[in-house]
Order: C-alpha cells, then sequence, then structure tokens
C-alpha cells in the first residue's frame, strides 16, 4: 500500500474504504461480510475510514467491527456532521455525541461538514457558532483535524476553502468529471494551500464501470494495458500528486483485493501519453450521447447576469449520458440550489457567451431547451421551496 501525508504529516493510505455501501442482508448490514472485507482492507494497509451520520447503520457497524478487532489506534476514522439538520448550538453537540457513542470512540481522526453545495450553508452553519465548536472540539482533543465535503460548483467550493483554516477537504473528481463541482482547478487550489484532498465518487458510483458503453469498453480492451475499467479509474486519480486519498464504496472481496492491489502499484507520473489518449477517447464514446457539445472549457464565462452555462449543459447531458432523474439531482445540486441564482431563465439573450465558443453552440438557444428539460413545473416548485428554506436564515442575519 501507499501512502500520502496529511496537513500534520500523518501518513494515509491512498485507497480509503468509503463506508457507505457496505453489503446488505435483507435490509440491514452484513455484519460478517462487511468485517471479512475490512479487515481484509486493514490488513492490505489501508488505514483511512470514511463514513457519515446518514449512511444507515454504517457508524454504528464499523465502530463494532473497529472495538472486536482492537484496531482504532491504527486506524484513522472520517464522519461528517449532517449539517442540513443542524439549527442550533445544542445541534451540534447533540449530533457529534451520537456519533461517537455510535462508533464506540472518543474522537473523530476527520470531522466534516457533510454535503456543502454552497457557501451559504457554511454560513447558516457559522451563524449557530460552528466555528467555536470546533475550535472547543480540538482543544479537548475530541475532533482531531477538520474539513468538509462540496458537491456545489467551483466557485462556491473555492469561497469557503478560502473562508476557513481548514485540515482537509472532499470533493468528487474522476476522469469524466474533471471539469464539474470543484473540479481539477478546486483539487490544485487546495493542493497549493496545503490541504489534503480526498477524493468520493472515484467511479460515479459505478457507472464508471458498469455503465460504460460498449464502445468505451472496447477502447480500453484494445489497449496495451491489462487494467479493468475500475483500475483505469483509480490509475488516472493516483497519477495526480494533488490527490491525497480515494475512496472506494467496496463491498466484496475481489473487489478489496483488486483495488489495494492498484493502490499498491499506481503512483504519481505512471500515466503515459498514450493512457491519457485512451481515456480521452473513452470519455468521448461516453459523451456520443450529449444533447450538446460543451467541453466545460469555461470560455463562454463569466455570464453577465450570472447564468452558469456549463454547469447547465453538464447537467442536461447527464440526463441523457445517466438518467432525467440523476441529470435534473446533479442540477440541483450544482446550479439549482446556490446562494446566488445561476439559472438559464436569467438569461438576456445578449449573445457574449456565443462569440467566445470555441465550439460554436448555439448557447441562447440551447440553454432554453436545457432548462426546459431540467426543471419542469415539479422541480422547478420544489427548488423554489428548497431555496426559500435554505436561504432564510442567511437573510435575516444580513439584514439585523
Amino acid at each position: 500500500m501507499q501512502y500520502r501525508k496529511d496537513k500534520k504529516g500523518n501518513l494515509l493510505s491512498v485507497l480509503g474504504f468509503g463506508c457507505m455501501r457496505f453489503p446488505q442482508k435483507g435490509r440491514s448490514i452484513d455484519l460478517e461480510e462487511t468485517e471479512r472485507e475490512i479487515m481484509e482492507a486493514f490488513h492490505a494497509g489501508v488505514n483511512y475510514f470514511d463514513t457519515a451520520y446518514i449512511y444507515g447503520g454504517s457508524e454504528a457497524a464499523l465502530g463494532e467491527i473497529v472495538e472486536r478487532n482492537g484496531i482504532r489506534e491504527k486506524i484513522s476514522i472520517a464522519t461528517k456532521l449532517p449539517q442540513y439538520l443542524v439549527g442550533s448550538r445544542a445541534a451540534l453537540d447533540r449530533y457529534f455525541n451520537e456519533q461517537l457513542a455510535r462508533l464506540r470512540t472518543d474522537r473523530v481522526d476527520y470531522y466534516l461538514m457533510h454535503h456543502l453545495t454552497d457557501v451559504a450553508m457554511w454560513e447558516k452553519l457559522k451563524s449557530v457558532g460552528v466555528i467555536e465548536w470546533i475550535e472547543e472540539k480540538k482543544r479537548n482533543g475530541a475532533i482531531r483535524q477538520i474539513g468538509f465535503s462540496y458537491h456545489g460548483n467551483t466557485d462556491g467550493f473555492l469561497r469557503i476553502l478560502n473562508d476557513y483554516d481548514w485540515d482537509m477537504c472532499q470533493i468528487q473528481y474522476n476522469y469524466f468529471d474533471e471539469y464539474a463541482q470543484a473540479g481539477v482547478d478546486g483539487l490544485k487550489t487546495a493542493a497549493q494551500k496545503g490541504i489534503p484532498v480526498v477524493i468520493m465518487e472515484p467511479l460515479r458510483g459505478g457507472k464508471l464501470v458498469n455503465m460504460l458503453p460498449a464502445r468505451a469498453k472496447e477502447i480500453m480492451q484494445d489497449s496495451r494495458r491489462d487494467w479493468s475499467p475500475a483500475e483505469w479509474s483509480f490509475r488516472w486519480l493516483y497519477n495526480q500528486p494533488e490527490v491525497t486519498v480515494v475512496l472506494s464504496g467496496m463491498n466484496s472481496l475481489d473487489m478489496v483485493r483488486e483495488n489495494c492491489r492498484t493502490a499498491d502499484s499506481a503512483g504519481a507520473g505512471t500515466f503515459t501519453q498514450a493512457d491519457f489518449d485512451v481515456l480521452k477517447r473513452v470519455t468521448g464514446a461516453i459523451r456520443a450521447s450529449d444533447k450538446v457539445g460543451c467541453t466545460g472549457c469555461r470560455y463562454c464565462m463569466p455570464c453577465p447576469k450570472g447564468v452558469d452555462i456549463p454547469g447547465t449543459f453538464r447537467c442536461y447531458n447527464a440526463m441523457f449520458i445517466e438518467s432525467p432523474s440523476e441529470g435534473r439531482m446533479q442540477f440541483a445540486q450544482t446550479v439549482g440550489l446556490t446562494r446566488e441564482p445561476a439559472f438559464a431563465s436569467q438569461c438576456v439573450q445578449c449573445g457574449k457567451c456565443e462569440k467566445h465558443c470555441p465550439q460554436g453552440i448555439p448557447i441562447r438557444e440551447k440553454l432554453k431547451e436545457a432548462d426546459k428539460a431540467l426543471r419542469p413545473l415539479p422541480y422547478k416548485i420544489g427548488i423554489s421551496v428548497v431555496r426559500k428554506f435554505m436561504f432564510r436564515k442567511t437573510k435575516k442575519k444580513e439584514q439585523t
């Protein structure tokens, strides 16, 4: 197993065990199988285990397994504050103490503000005293290092990153989403600030393995590499020195063993130009069903009216590459629920974006098309309601 350092110099395995998808037996976690997989990973050198308050039964299962096998002092546990449920200082303690009890521990090594999609969520936590609370927990050793996990756009990520002295952060990132969410710009900015980056969804929830089109699989098979689709994804990530840990939601012994083998041999600088060319062709094969030929270059930005043009097109394409519900969910996270509205309906048809688009996309026309597909009436109403709920407290605070 290879290791990279966190902000304090601790060595973390480049492969982290994501605990959201433990094996199931009926409606419950299969504790025996989960223990076999966790201990297989541990003995292979994995020392970073990531869970969260809302991963049903995950914290309790991890706590029981770690205690029974006596490995608490040999691993790092990361879990997350359900910030979307927090409305007071008292709630911070209530959830945290419940998590300690579930995990059967007196400390959390890496504690993350979970699922931030916009700076307003961080501002809401600050308004209930989260910074003072964090400082108190770090002083008494209950929290060793603090971070946040993020699912919004690049701008929001950078604003949160620069607003506090974070110890680490966690982003969705893979070869298909190189320019989505925090993206490569967020990754490199965090690394420049000395902030370790943990990667989630390296396989896009398995989609870069199980839902690859036939042509994409053929391209991989025709290459000189005897790598599985999963190995291609992990090696692309490990090639980047800015990446500290890559999480994998492993739920079989075969998966654990394959991912550990990859983590043992892949590293920064091992990806060749020929390898990059293969993945470029794979990405092209995946994007063959795109509705808009947007590459995410952002030459069209900034829009004078605040429209997130590449973000809207990326989510529109996701409706056809993956599913309508997946595209709309991504839209809500990265465009619809940002503090500053970024909807295509804000477009005033100035045409500035089209003058700079290298692909010659009729952006104004396609924005209307995308907005209609991404925001049918029920979604439009739902996003509006959630926005009012999310941002009402920060607005009240600004007015006082």
